[in-house]
């Protein structure tokens, strides 16, 4: 049975659909909230490795230093134990920072709805090569990775974002955007929201665009749990 250890930096980003994928396997998590003064676990008894979005950036260390032992923890996880890694927004900026590439507040910052497009090598990824190209996804952030550390691959990217997703080595993923998306998210989070854009408006957006979102992240969770089986095997 899988054991995944979670990392959030606040309460409504959470997991999200990945409840509904590991609950269906039977798989096992363990959530840290970081902002919450809650430490990591040691690290070996878990097969992977999700890490959430949030509201902070990866250079406030000095703000939040928890950050510090975060991305220890990442560079651990990822590079010394070669366990399977998914990073969502702030999470993919993370492992990215936490390995040596470079992130920067956004060009462009992306809310809401926005369609990205897979890179010749991203086409052939077992994480989007099943996916319409370009696909829909969920979009909400004001930095982005704008360099990746060594061994690195774009998979995923857009005018506004070039590196909207990578690979690490073959166990590791990042996502700029919220691939954890579900129905709910933008009343969750309707204190962000409210003030930037029409939240009833953009609840319907995001309803009307559920099915391929959700087949975004369902083809995500199946590829971190075809890593896991083989890390495992």
């Amino acid at each position: 049975m899988t054991h995944v250890l979670v990392l959030q930096h606040e309460r409504i980003e959470h997991l999200g659909v990945f409840k509904e994928f590991l609950s269906e396997d039977g798989a096992t998590w363990h959530v840290v909230e970081l902002d919450e003064g809650e430490t990591i676990p040691p690290l070996d008894p878990f097969d992977a490795m999700i890490v959430m979005g949030g509201p902070q950036d990866v250079w406030q260390e000095d703000l939040y230093p928890w950050l510090r032992e975060e991305k220890a923890a990442i560079r651990r996880f990822v590079a010394d134990m070669r366990r399977p890694f998914f990073g969502i927004c702030l999470g993919h900026q993370l492992l990215a920072d936490a390995l040596g590439g470079k992130v920067k507040p956004a060009r462009i910052s992306e809310r809401g709805l926005h369609r990205v497009s897979k890179t010749e090598k991203g086409a052939r990824d077992p994480l989007l090569r099943d996916l319409s190209d370009p696909f829909t996804v969920f979009a909400w952030h004001g930095a982005e990775v704008v360099a990746l550390p060594p061994g690195a691959t774009i998979l995923a990217s857009n005018e506004a974002c070039p590196i909207q997703a990578f690979r690490y080595g073959d166990r590791a993923y990042g996502v700029q955007f919220h691939i954890e998306v579900t129905k709910e998210t933008i009343a969750d989070w309707s204190q962000h929201i409210g003030p930037v854009m029409n939240e009833a408006k953009l609840a319907k957006q995001v309803d009307a665009a559920y099915p391929e979102l959700y087949r975004v992240a369902s083809n995500a969770y199946d590829t971190l749990k075809t890593l896991c089986a083989r890390a495992s095997a």
